[in-house]
């Protein structure tokens, strides 16, 4: 078995991650590091910021980082994107951020099939500010602001945004869904991320995956539960896979 070599970009001992223990956020930054090293874009990265626990992906990693306001990193990413074409630009924001208070922002960017890449951590909530109800938010989930549990009748069903992008701008690269609640899928997460950034980088246009992660903390439950739930479930609800293959037609 080969030696697993960390990049450099994971490595500095300043650095103090503050994510919940158990979260999933780290597992994918770990990933999408691994992969801009592996991909030589080690020195020529950005990731646009989306307001929240996504935030805290600069407490564990080097890097270029920008902070957008709440819900614009989209457009902020194409920005960065336009002004520096050569750079591989990802917008990197929770559930809450990409789909209930910067819908707009995410699904025009879709729609313009920028160039650049977004990775939505779906843990099914506002993470940082309480534990909020996001448009992700599982039917009958008790929540900061569904105390009784989340009544679809009255606030709408969970959006699924891969499929949503893949359906309606056929012209986009890549959309897909993983998961990191084991080691198979943290896997397989890492290969739909590689397409995802191998998109971008061969300029075929606007590309997303999203995750679903653990979130122990405003869950009220133990990593292991977290895990056990993504599998019993969220991918019930939320299927895995590609929704828009690389290549397939326009």
């Amino acid at each position: 078995m080969a030696e697993y070599i960390a990049p450099k970009s994971l490595l500095d001992p300043s650095k103090k991650q503050t994510f919940c223990p158990g979260c999933g956020h780290g597992i994918v930054v770990r990933l999408l590091h691994e992969l801009i090293w592996e991909l030589g874009y080690e020195d020529n990265n950005c990731f646009i910021l989306g307001v929240g626990c996504s935030c805290h992906l600069c407490s564990m990693a080097c890097g270029d980082y920008y902070m957008a306001p709440h819900g614009r990193a989209s457009a902020a990413a194409t920005g960065a994107k336009r002004i520096r074409p050569d750079m591989l630009t990802i917008s990197y924001q929770g559930d809450g951020d990409a789909a209930v208070i910067g819908f707009s922002e995410t699904m025009n960017a879709a729609y313009r099939n920028e160039n650049i890449t977004l990775v939505m951590i779906n843990n099914t909530n506002f993470g940082m500010t309480g534990g909020q109800m996001s448009w992700t938010t599982m039917p009958g989930e008790v929540t900061a602001t569904s105390i009784y549990g989340r009544d679809c009748d009255k606030t709408g069903y969970p959006v699924h945004l891969p499929e949503m992008m893949a359906n309606s701008f056929s012209h986009i690269a890549y959309a897909a869904r993983g998961s990191v609640h084991d080691v198979k899928h943290i896997n397989e997460t890492k290969k739909y991320l590689k397409n995802a950034l191998e998109a971008q980088i061969h300029q075929e246009g606007y590309s997303m995956v999203e995750v679903l992660c653990q979130c122990p903390t405003n869950w009220h439950m133990s990593p292991v539960k977290a895990q056990e739930r993504i599998k019993n479930e969220l991918i019930p609800e939320y299927p895995l896979g590609e929704f828009k293959k690389r290549g397939e037609a326009k």
